[in-house]
């Protein structure tokens, strides 16, 4: 299934790979970014359970994440503008194409900005059969476990399936699809041998 995706991403002209445990996607991290270099990060489990935020800082560079600097517009730009860009994705399909979907909208414009290199981190358990599973992922099975650990106010937080709602917490609010790699953006997608994020 991995080497599918990859094979299918790979077609679409982003650069994919497979690493299998945490600590391989740790060290190749560290191999795309180099030292000293910005970095932002958009919300993103997976990139907080692979504990790279203090991996960088500590080998000197400087990390911009609203997660631990707050959500103000200053740090959404400074995420935005740095040269390096880490999240993860809601799915991808088994067609190579990136689903992510967004209620704030910071980290899927940050992620198509042709300013930074784009880094997405994705366990085995965010592929999807197609578009439709992936959306379908997204609204069943990703975003309600975000939403109750957010405290968000939305059905899904509170029965764990999607009801297409219009709550003022609702956070399916932008969907952006990458279908193919974007002309003049380097983008890498590391897919991990694990489950990991939503």
């Amino acid at each position: 299934m991995l080497e599918k995706c990859a094979k299918a991403l790979k077609e679409n002209g982003f650069d994919a790979e497979i690493l299998d445990t945490p600590a391989e996607v740790a060290q190749r991290v560290m191999q795309l970014i180099p030292q000293g270099a910005d970095v932002g990060v958009g919300g993103s489990v997976t990139v907080q359970s692979l504990g790279l935020r203090e991996k960088l800082i500590e080998r000197g560079n400087k990390v911009h994440w609203h997660w631990y600097d707050g959500i103000t517009d200053e740090v959404f730009q400074k995420a935005a503008a740095a040269p390096y860009y880490m999240c993860s994705a809601n799915a991808i399909t088994m067609q190579g194409e990136i689903v992510n979907v967004d209620g704030r909208g910071n980290r899927v414009a940050a992620a198509i900005s042709p300013a930074n290199t784009l880094i997405i981190i994705a366990g085995r358990n965010k592929i999807a059969k197609d578009y439709d599973a992936a959306i379908d992922r997204v609204h069943n099975v990703a975003s309600p476990p975000n939403a109750k650990r957010q405290g968000k106010k939305t059905p899904c937080a509170e029965i764990g399936r999607c009801t297409d709602c219009s709550s003022p917490d609702r956070m399916c609010l932008i969907t952006v699809v990458l279908n193919k790699a974007m002309r003049n953006k380097k983008i890498h997608v590391l897919l991990v041998d694990e489950e990991l994020g939503y």
